[in-house]
């Protein structure tokens, strides 16, 4: 394990862990806190980031990350469809530029962050109807389903996830897979990790997840498959990737989407790391493990897509000979 590993852990220990023990939710304190504390790598070399705050790109309110002279010739670029974590109530696309930044040029995909709707002023299902809306607006665009990957971490994870099913339901095309960094699917909270790693987690206490996910669910059931997608039938998703940490108190958050998964015929790959804190990967890139780990995940992107398009390819050759 690298130092810069047991820096991040010592210092999430003194500086997040105890916000975390006390015994109410202060949102505006986290938000404040969190705002002092972003800091924000430079825009990769060759791409630029444009933001959509306030202008008329709504239901694409966030940010991009593209490439200066477009993408890739040949064939439909990789596009990321991110959702920050934060559980719902704080943090947004600018706190988590050096993950997105890092996926988006390892992946070689362009990245829309989006600045989705928070609790507890905009509560459960506000962030799903902007993910999925989000979602639509990039079909509308011309970007092909099955050049789109939703990926997110944390809360994002879980909403991506719940993002998934909810397309399916409503039986819009899918996209070519799903990516989840530690991500939150169990807002019950019945997870034996909530319990067996309360004492090894560097950040959360396992106390503190049951009183976030009241701050997002409000009157809603913590059950409610769309808010705690490990509730959800997996059937019918494309390809999964989750990456999480053997020392999370959501360690079983994630590994019981992945037994889901497969369990429904889905293909899901589950990463266990070891040692490492919750969401690692926003790490990069002082953390080598953050790196390797993006690397991973950009590995998964570049395969889910260009599977994806090879299928959409074939099934448009087959209809024409029909």
């Amino acid at each position: 394990m690298s130092w810069q590993r047991a820096l991040a852990c010592w210092y999430l220990r003194r500086q997040f862990r105890p916000e975390t023990l006390k015994p109410f939710i202060d949102v505006e304190r986290a938000r404040a806190l969190t705002s002092k504390r972003v800091w924000s790598p430079r825009v990769p070399r060759g791409w630029h980031l444009r933001e959509t705050y306030g202008v008329s790109d709504a239901p694409l309110v966030g940010e991009w990350l593209e490439r200066v002279h477009g993408g890739t010739a040949g064939g439909a670029e990789p596009t990321i469809l991110f959702c920050h974590g934060g559980g719902y109530y704080f943090c947004s696309p600018r706190t988590h530029r050096s993950l997105t930044f890092a996926l988006a040029t390892r992946a070689g995909a362009r990245l829309f962050s989006l600045d989705y709707r928070l609790a507890p002023e905009h509560r459960f299902p506000a962030a799903l109807d902007d993910a999925t809306a989000a979602y639509r607006q990039l079909l509308a665009i011309g970007i092909p389903p099955s050049s789109i990957v939703i990926a997110g971490d944390s809360a994002g994870g879980g909403l991506a996830l719940a993002t998934l099913v909810a397309l399916r339901d409503a039986g819009a095309p899918m996209p070519a897979g799903g990516l989840l960094f530690s991500p939150w699917t169990d807002l019950a909270t019945t997870g034996a990790s909530l319990r067996t790693n309360d004492s090894v987690d560097p950040m959360f206490c396992g106390a503190s997840i049951e009183r976030a996910a009241k701050v997002y669910l409000g009157d809603a059931p913590a059950t409610h498959p769309y808010a705690s997608p490990v509730y959800a039938d997996l059937r019918g998703l494309p390809p999964l990737f989750v990456q999480v940490g053997s020392t999370e108190v959501l360690l079983d958050d994630a590994r019981r989407v992945a037994g889901n998964a497969h369990a429904a015929g889905v293909d899901c790959e589950c990463e266990v790391w070891k040692n490492v804190p919750h969401v690692w990967p926003i790490f990069a890139p002082f953390m080598p493990e953050a790196n390797r780990a993006l690397d991973h995940a950009a590995t998964f992107v570049r395969r889910a897509t260009s599977r994806a398009a090879n299928r959409a390819q074939l099934s448009s050759v087959t209809s024409s000979v029909r």
